[in-house]
């Protein structure tokens, strides 16, 4: 393909110019097509959410409400005649057209009144709209009169989840800020690989390979809802992809035009290195992108529109950075290639540095799987105390006004549950009856049924829980409220804590399935390309465990608190939203997969040259000699993979912060710990184990016999018309099902 490409330069280049000017001139029409719905259709959390939605004018269902508080002094009571006039009339006053509100004022029920009668509270549903922020357009105006009102001298308080979570803000911004911090960082990095001009091409890349995604993009708006989370993903993992791809080919390039028959400035020779980094590089750049994408698959086939959208984008970053760099990037090197390397320094395919790590790991590599192992396992221990759903309340009360008014809520006797209720749809006639039922399941703090929340026929009744719905306790109590709702005749239960326990069955319900298919999809594609059963079987593992790390990070700093100020400025959540480690491992799994690939691909080939030249025992050279070209360019690639996540990690909303922790965590894992010192050590360890591969699996898997790199002669470049394998007798011995010799 590659000599096809270059012999037809004008239309490959001219293809991806209108892709490029296309898509850029389309990108902010693609994010304006964005949605902030997260819906689950078909599960009756979602039923219920709709029909509030639609009866009681977009008030309540899956958005919490605000909550007005005031602390009377001592000696005045909050059920007194004055101070109960009083609070009604502000409570009218703040509830916007359309809301509904419900306060001591207008039921009298003890639920919203403390124990000492001086502490009352009020839940205002106000109308939402469908964004990040769905208050945005009633908030200012509800603030501005609460902070000038008074009851008997004291000061009415605001909070509530939208004010602690700070989605109270509207303000909301595309990813190009990030985006340009994230390049102006893999810049530095490239030009500290290349020191030359050559550190803008996996740039440019990148530059065209995000305009056109964001094109594709479109296209999927037109079929169904795309998540706004999308313009995030595309933009800044799209940067990383795309270079990360650049970066390998480009690399492989100034290798093999230093080899004879390439080394020249006429066109043949020029092709011809291209063609040899693209037989080689391309190959893994393909591979990589085929596991990325068969990971992603994981998102797609979900019953959450939200995840499948994600899905959808992200099958699209790499599949359009793999074209990218086998289409554009080759005529680009053939054009420019050589004019742009200037300072043209001699290029030593070997790291100095990462080839003394690797002869130490082969010299020992008992010891050094032991500790790096050791290291993997402590930092994934974490993940056993992982926490699903929305943020505790507790945990985002921390600092300023809003957060010491919900303390005092909290302190009143209300429980932390009432900031984010169960919202109940029933028939009106017994609503009276439901409403005491459910005020007596164990875990209930409160539970209203005003009379003003009734429309055809139908009447909500609020629920709350003495503990936050997040917490064990709290979750316990959400279900046997949902549980003895949907048991009433026409019992609809919603709200926030109903659809994030649906939303844990859609996503995670079907996990096993879904990892045996990724898993097995993987496999495949691995044994494959690498004529090795034990290989991909160890990435696997390796792969979950550097994944597993990942997550305990998250759990340290965002769960447990442990740094989440200090890199982010932001409190620690108390738990891991539902979502995340679902995405994490999609995009984990896939792009750790690319530095295995890399590798494994680096020491499969030096395994046949030396194969080839009847050497018999390949491992140790082989590792060392795949660690040692593959090393600096991991590494590379991976610290720009996390720059992008770190200027990923910027963005103003706490769940793509959480996100990006993750995939930050996880590829410095995975370029250090596990594939800098446990690949090469348990493929030390395994030896001849490597290349076993029965011949009757190559004939399911229908491969080809694997082939000794190197420059292609002109008998190479014949048809086989013998039926000959060139592979090494040492690789084809391990095709019987018997280990060859290494």
């Amino acid at each position: 393909m590659t000599r096809w490409v270059l012999a037809h330069r004008w239309p490959v280049v001219l293809v991806w110019l209108v892709l490029f000017l296309v898509g850029g001139a389309m990108t902010s029409g693609t994010i304006d097509r964005l949605t902030y719905e997260s819906r689950l259709p078909g599960k009756p959390a979602q039923e219920a959410n709709d029909t509030l939605a639609q009866r009681f004018a977009q008030t309540g269902g899956k958005n919490a409400p605000l909550l007005l508080v005031v602390t009377l002094p001592e000696g005045i009571a909050a059920d007194s005649p004055d101070v109960r006039g009083q609070w009604g009339d502000l409570i009218a006053k703040v509830t916007p057209e359309g809301g509904r509100s419900v306060s001591y004022a207008s039921t009298g029920d003890d639920s919203l009144l403390s124990e000492d009668r001086r502490t009352t509270v009020a839940l205002v549903y106000p109308p939402a709209n469908p964004t990040n922020a769905p208050y945005e357009q009633s908030l200012p105006a509800i603030k501005k009169t609460v902070e000038q009102t008074k009851i008997s001298g004291a000061q009415v308080e605001l909070t509530g989840q939208p004010v602690l979570s700070g989605r109270d803000s509207g303000a909301q911004r595309g990813p190009i800020y990030e985006t340009l911090i994230g390049a102006l960082g893999a810049l530095v990095v490239l030009a500290l690989v290349f020191t030359s001009g050559l550190a803008i091409v996996p740039l440019l890349m990148a530059a065209v390979a995000i305009p056109t995604t964001f094109l594709l993009v479109r296209g999927i708006t037109g079929i169904t809802d795309v998540s706004f989370i999308v313009q995030f993903l595309v933009a800044l993992i799209g940067l990383g992809i795309a270079i990360d791809y650049a970066l390998l080919v480009v690399t492989r390039w100034r290798e093999e035009r230093d080899k004879p028959g390439a080394d020249g400035p006429d066109p043949e020779a020029r092709k011809e290195a291209i063609v040899r980094s693209l037989n080689s590089a391309g190959h893994a750049v393909a591979l990589s992108g085929a596991t990325v994408a068969i990971s992603l698959a994981a998102l797609v086939v979900l019953p959450v529109p939200f995840l499948r959208s994600v899905g959808y984008a992200g099958l699209l970053i790499p599949l359009v950075s793999v074209a990218v760099a086998l289409t554009l990037l080759p005529v680009l090197l053939y054009a420019w290639g050589d004019k742009l390397d200037r300072p043209r320094r001699a290029y030593r395919p070997d790291s100095g540095m990462w080839g003394r790590i690797a002869r130490f790991t082969t010299r020992r590599p008992a010891l050094s799987a032991l500790l790096s192992g050791a290291v993997l396992l402590a930092l994934a221990a974490p993940v056993l105390a992982l926490s699903l759903g929305q943020p505790a309340t507790s945990t985002l009360a921390k600092g300023g006004q809003p957060a010491a008014a919900f303390e005092r809520i909290v302190d009143a006797g209300f429980g932390e549950g009432i900031a984010r209720p169960v919202e109940v749809l029933v028939d009106a006639g017994s609503a009276e009856s439901v409403n005491e039922k459910l005020a007596g399941i164990e875990g209930v703090a409160g539970s209203v049924a005003p009379q003003e929340w009734q429309g055809d026929g139908r009447r909500i009744v609020d629920v709350w829980t003495s503990a936050d719905p997040s917490s064990g306790d709290g979750r316990d109590a959400v279900t046997r409220v949902v549980d003895t709702a949907r048991e009433t005749a026409g019992g609809l239960a919603g709200g926030g804590p109903a659809q994030d326990a649906d939303f844990i069955d859609a996503v995670y319900g079907s996990l096993g399935p879904i990892l045996i298919f990724v898993g097995l999809l993987t496999f495949i594609v691995l044994a494959r390309t690498l004529r090795s059963v034990v290989l991909p079987l160890k990435a696997l593992v390796l792969n979950a465990l550097s994944t597993c790390a990942a997550y305990g990070v998250v759990v340290l700093i965002w769960q447990k608190g442990y740094g989440s100020e200090l890199l982010f400025d932001t409190p620690a959540v108390g738990a891991v939203t539902i979502w995340i480690p679902m995405a994490v491992f999609a995009f984990l799994f896939g792009l750790s997969m690319d530095y295995e690939v890399f590798i494994l691909h680096r020491i499969r080939e030096t395994h046949l040259e030396l194969a080839a030249k009847g050497g018999t025992d390949t491992t140790i050279p082989s590792v060392v000699t795949g660690i040692s070209r593959t090393g600096r360019l991991v590494t590379s690639a991976a610290l720009i993979l996390f720059l992008a996540f770190t200027a990923l990690a910027s963005i103003p909303i706490t769940d793509v912060k959480v996100f990006a922790t993750a995939l930050a965590a996880g590829i410095i894992i995975d370029a250090t710990v596990v594939r800098g010192l446990l690949t090469p050590a348990l493929v030390t360890l395994l030896g001849r184990s490597n290349w076993w591969f029965p011949r009757a699996l190559g004939r399911l898997l229908v491969t080809a016999p694997g082939r000794t790199p190197g420059p292609r002669s002109p008998s190479a470049s014949r048809p086989e018309t013998e039926g000959r394998s060139t592979e090494p007798a040492g690789a084809r011995s391990s095709e019987s099902g018997r280990p060859g010799p290494v």
